[in-house]
């Protein structure tokens, strides 16, 4: 825990590190209670440092939580007076211009609940040390400009840790004396300390030779506890298929002899691409039919090709800074969302998983640009680095590189890549270097585009289109403006691609221009601008913004008939679901009004019949019918609103979802009925959508409080022969308020003994809308529930505040004062998971009076905590500060 004053980090301040760090050798004698930790690192000047030239430096080395116990300096050891040992610091004044330093460190591994650095779990020893996690295990000069070549040797107990792994190639192993054995790892590539990893464990593995492109034979390990080999095979076939990707759309083979992946129950995040040996939470490796959903396939499949990805798009080209976090994690996002886009392999797939990324956006990272957390996808500032691991850096940032890509065209995209690997390979660089490689390759000024990195916030897009008859002319105007943010009140016009068509009065896409394009893009860079479009023969509906490409709020005054026109007919399939929502948008905003004044409730004809016609229409993908029957959920309409009622909303919410069951019953069935599957379960898209479109209509169903559905949903749960009708079943019984009872214990008693399971099984009852703060505290008296296990308190606490807004908001302030009690008792175990959970908080402001009276004093009851974390205080300031 630290103790120490937060300091605010800014990116101006960036400096050259004093020392380099040519090659690391590490030695580690493995004990859960005392870790011994021999540190060899060889260092030089840095010829770029500001103290270069004036002969020595001071020498200053990370180191966190771990006891001292031996330092020399180029084969003399040190007293105490010869170094300075801060709270967190290591330093030498004025060292010698080449420096070999051996040190020794202990530190408790079975302590470090923070799961940050060298840690326990289940037993055995694995590793985290992105972002400041390997000062907890040497010191060092832990910052990612910082790159060496690491030789690691790992002693442990032979019986209890028979697995030794570490980043590289496995270059010597053998028995040591009483009982233990060792095992030496060198990497033959630099690396920064972020990506140093090891494992000690007792682990089984499935594994296989796979042939590179170029004729190399690599192995490929994923390893598990014992009981799960047989839930590996899909996460080895999305490696596989992640190699092969990676090598015919970027031209990138894999360069080591071998590449490893290890699951661990508890972790902080899904996944680390530590150079060659990658660490797992195993919610994205572990997976079978009887325990894994469709949405748990498709998120293994992301992830593994992810991590992988990152050995090129973060490994061998990495962060200066961290500040520059979304070089690596905005590229490998978007890179991971093609992979997985391709693996579908149709233009349905793709506009599927394309809706599913805008869903993300506007659910997570819209609110986040408009709280106190706004930051830009390059922040200025941060007091902990752990806090901007975020969906702005994650996905936002993929959204900036996605625009890339839109404005140069697939082919000068491939082009700016593979120039930026040919000038910085082996580098540590910044997000203005991939932009200056995107600009060189493509003979483009880039130089506006760069405030999508440094502007906070999310652009709005106003458009309004004329069209004269006589010049059969249509002209569309587009303006753009972005709200403060904090610390920036005033924002410079960004480079936007919008991507327009116009659809004539049947439905068919015009030609645009004399190529006949039907899409082009058009490049808004100031805050207003007029396109023309000629040749248009009658008056147009602009589909605008296809395929979403751009993250910005866009607002142009379509009538319920272009909705319904673009609904019908838009050949955009993203702009089609686009236009599905914003016709149930505009209901539920009048819905939550009618609700907050206590009147009686009505649906229009018009939109059940847009919904009866998407059900009845067998030419579409059930994986698109269920999208686009997907309501904006309970956050996406909050977004809309200036001051929130989340109970109105929930009212308005419910209400449509029981009309559209009602009235739109017998469709319902039949769709249930249509998307049957037979035979062995496999989580294509094609059977994955099937089984989304059936599952979302016994929903339905069950929230219009049908006797026959609930029925239905027991039998299926009763008879199905996978996770994800299972799951689907018992979730829509127990949303449905339900006695659900029996079918709750039945899983539970069914799945104990499978951890991912039984998060599932609390997550979907903390996110019942009849779940209230005393059931939740009574769940948290399950045995199976620990907070120490992220996965768990995740599934439980977060789910409850993230996913039940109606119960977490609750009129007497009882769950806001539950999360204080959590948030300060997590904090103590781990700070990074607790300051996500304080996050749940943070746009405290938007809420009515009464509420904001309560929330507020959740949040300085927080704030007032003792030893409360940089990761927690940073949070609560925020959100408290006006």
């Amino acid at each position: 825990m630290r103790t120490d004053s937060p300091q605010t980090i800014f990116r101006k301040d960036y400096t050259p590190p004093s020392y380099l760090v040519e090659t690391v050798e590490l030695g580690f004698d493995l004990d859960p209670a005392r870790t011994i930790v021999a540190n060899r690192i060889t260092l030089r000047h840095n010829p770029d440092s500001p103290s270069a030239g004036k002969g020595g430096a001071d020498l200053v080395l990370h180191g966190e939580d771990i006891e001292l116990v031996a330092l020399r300096m180029n084969g003399v050891a040190l007293n105490p007076g010869q170094y300075i040992l801060g709270t967190n610091t290591l330093t030498i004044k004025k060292a010698p211009l080449n420096v070999v330093l051996e040190i020794e460190t202990i530190c408790v591994p079975e302590n470090n609940t923070t799961l940050s650095g060298l840690y326990v779990s289940n037993g055995s020893f694995y590793t985290q040390c992105e972002a400041e996690g390997f000062r907890r295990i040497t010191y060092f000069p832990d910052r990612p400009d910082v790159m060496a070549k690491y030789t690691v040797m790992l002693r442990a107990d032979k019986e209890k840790y028979p697995v030794l792994l570490s980043n590289g190639n496995l270059v010597e192993e053998g028995d040591l004396d009483d009982g233990r054995h060792y095992a030496k790892w060198e990497d033959p590539f630099k690396k920064p300390s972020y990506l140093f990893a090891l494992v000690a464990a007792k682990l089984v593995c499935q594994e296989e030779k796979f042939k590179l492109a170029d004729g190399r034979d690599v192995l490929l390990q994923v390893w598990v506890e014992e009981g799960n080999l047989d839930k590996t095979d899909y996460a080895m076939q999305s490696l596989k298929n992640s190699i092969r990707w990676d090598e015919e759309r970027w031209g990138l083979e894999l360069d080591l002899d071998r590449f490893m992946i290890v699951a661990v129950g508890d972790f902080n995040m899904g996944a680390m691409e530590n150079k060659g040996l990658n660490i797992f939470n195993t919610k994205f490796v572990l997976a079978n039919p009887a325990t894994a959903t469709d949405v748990d396939y498709a998120g293994i499949e992301a992830v593994v090709g992810h991590e992988y990805f990152h050995n090129w798009t973060g490994n061998r080209v990495t962060c200066r800074d961290w500040f520059q976090l979304s070089l690596k994690e905005g590229l490998t996002v978007f890179r991971d969302q093609e992979f997985s886009a391709d693996m579908i392999g149709t233009a349905s797939g793709r506009a599927v998983t394309r809706i599913d990324q805008v869903r993300t956006l506007r659910q997570a990272q819209f609110p986040e640009d408009s709280g106190p957390m706004a930051h830009p996808v390059r922040p200025d500032s941060f007091v902990e680095i752990n806090n901007f691991y975020t969906v702005t850096v994650y996905e936002k940032g993929a959204e900036v590189v996605r625009m890339y890509q839109t404005l140069l065209g697939r082919e000068g995209f491939r082009k700016g890549m593979d120039l930026y690997f040919q000038r910085h390979d082996g580098q540590a660089v910044t997000c203005d270097d991939f932009r200056a490689a995107m600009e060189s390759a493509n003979g483009r000024d880039l130089t506006q585009f760069e405030r999508w990195y440094s502007q906070a916030g999310t652009p709005i897009l106003t458009a309004k289109g004329e069209y004269d008859a006589d010049a059969r002319r249509y002209v569309l105007t587009l303006a753009q403006r972005c709200p403060p943010t904090p610390g920036q009140p005033e924002k410079q016009p960004f480079h936007i691609p919008v991507a327009v068509g116009l659809l004539g009065p049947l439905g068919a896409d015009l030609p645009l221009n004399q190529a006949g394009d039907t899409t082009v893009v058009l490049e808004l860079t100031e805050a207003e601008q007029t396109f023309t479009f000629d040749g248009i023969g009658a008056v147009p509906v602009p589909s605008l913004l296809r395929d979403f490409s751009a993250p910005v709020i866009l607002e142009y005054p379509y009538s319920d008939e272009d909705l319904l026109h673009l609904f019908r007919h838009d050949s955009d399939p993203v702009n089609r679901w686009e236009a599905g929502q914003r016709l149930a948008m505009s209901r539920l905003l009048k819905l939550t009004a009618a609700a907050q004044r206590g009147e009686e409730l009505e649906l229009d004809y018009t939109f059940i019949a847009a919904q009866r016609a998407l059900l009845l229409d067998d030419t579409l993908d059930a994986a698109f019918r269920e999208q686009a029957l997907i309501l904006p959920s309970e956050s996406v309409i909050a977004d809309q609103m200036e001051v929130v009622d989340p109970h109105a909303i929930h009212t308005a919410r419910q209400f449509m979802r029981r009309t559209i069951a009602s009235v739109l019953r017998t469709e319902l069935l039949n769709a249930y009925a249509a998307n049957q599957i037979t035979g062995p379960y496999s989580p294509d898209a094609v059977s994955a959508g099937k089984r989304g479109l059936k599952n979302l209509a016994l929903a339905y169903l069950l929230a219009g409080k049908d006797g026959h559905a609930v029925n239905m949903a027991r039998r299926q749960f009763e008879e199905a022969t996978n996770m994800t009708d299972r799951a689907a079943a018992l979730t829509a019984l127990i949303h449905s308020g339900a006695d659900a009872s029996e079918q709750l214990q039945a899983f539970y008693d069914q799945f104990k003994g499978e951890a991912l399971v039984v998060d599932k099984w609390f997550a979907m009852q903390a996110s019942a809308p009849t779940t209230d703060v005393a059931h939740v505290r009574e769940l948290m008296g399950h045995p199976a529930f620990t907070l120490k296990t992220p996965n768990r308190a995740r599934s439980l606490l977060f789910s409850f505040a993230n996913a039940n807004p109606s119960q977490f908001h609750a009129h007497d302030g009882s769950g806001y004062e539950f999360w204080a009690e959590h948030v300060i008792k997590l904090d103590a175990l781990n700070p990074q998971v607790a300051s996500r959970f304080a996050r749940s908080m943070d746009r405290w402001r938007r809420y009515p009076p009464a509420l904001q009276e309560h929330m507020r004093r959740a949040l300085e009851k927080v704030a007032g905590a003792t030893k409360l974390s940089n990761d927690v205080m940073e949070v609560v300031s925020k959100a408290l500060a006006n």
